[in-house]
């Protein structure tokens, strides 16, 4: 929440997979991704660094020794769960892949529905993301650990590999960690084109004819035309 005010100057972008699925159905310039998504990465990777700076000395003595830094499934005190997510060890790789996908499918819903201009939270959208991410943790986050953001997950992995956890953090639970990159990417996807079909009625691809398409096919016959 306290991340959505901060950030409303530049819209309250903090995920990857919003951010896209914005471009996608909401006209946010496709020239901005890469920046935003630098600066999603860059974030949560030095979120997570003062969350390791502070907590260090916790993490040694819960670890057992300054020296150990271990990951869930390969110990019973492993602590690298803090930063990244990893998954239940009842969860099939498609159950994990599911989970993460249906919860930011989910996730954008909600997102787009708060920030509708008919019937949106208006400037309570934050307060509105607060207890929409709270539920989707009570629902998903026993399975996979509700990562639903690129961003969130493999920046702080990248931190933990870097700082002693090593490469157990990209193997561990059958190389899980391409999963909450990847499925939160076309969790949001799918869940604008589910909106857009189906609620709202302003300005998106969904809602031009042949979702789009027609525009794409009369742009090409304008093109071969004009070479012609």
């Amino acid at each position: 929440m306290i991340g959505a005010y901060v950030a409303a100057k530049s819209g309250g972008h903090l995920n990857p997979a919003v951010t896209l699925a914005m471009c996608v159905y909401r006209k946010h310039p496709w020239r901005m991704l890469p920046a935003y998504v630098a600066g999603q990465f860059a974030g949560a990777f030095c979120g997570a660094a003062v969350v390791y700076g502070n907590y260090m000395s916790a993490i040694d003595v819960f670890e057992g020794t300054a020296s150990a830094r271990t990951v869930p499934g390969f110990s019973p005190r492993a602590t690298a769960g803090v930063f990244a997510t990893y998954p239940a060890t009842f969860m099939t790789k498609t159950g994990e892949f599911f989970s993460e996908f249906l919860a930011t499918a989910i996730l954008y819903i909600g997102i787009v529905s708060l920030a509708d201009k008919k019937h949106g939270a208006g400037n309570l959208m934050p307060l509105g993301l607060l207890f929409l991410v709270f539920g989707l943790g009570l629902a998903f986050g026993s399975e996979t650990g509700y990562a639903m953001n690129p961003a969130r997950d493999l920046a702080p992995r990248l931190l933990t590999s870097l700082v002693g956890y090593g490469s157990h953090v990209w193997t561990a639970a059958g190389h899980y960690f391409w999963i909450p990159v990847v499925a939160p990417f076309l969790g949001a996807l799918f869940g604008g084109f589910l909106y857009d079909t189906f609620i709202f009625t302003g300005e998106s691809p969904i809602n031009t004819p042949w979702m789009g398409l027609r525009k794409m096919v009369f742009l090409e016959k304008a093109n071969e035309r004009s070479m012609v």
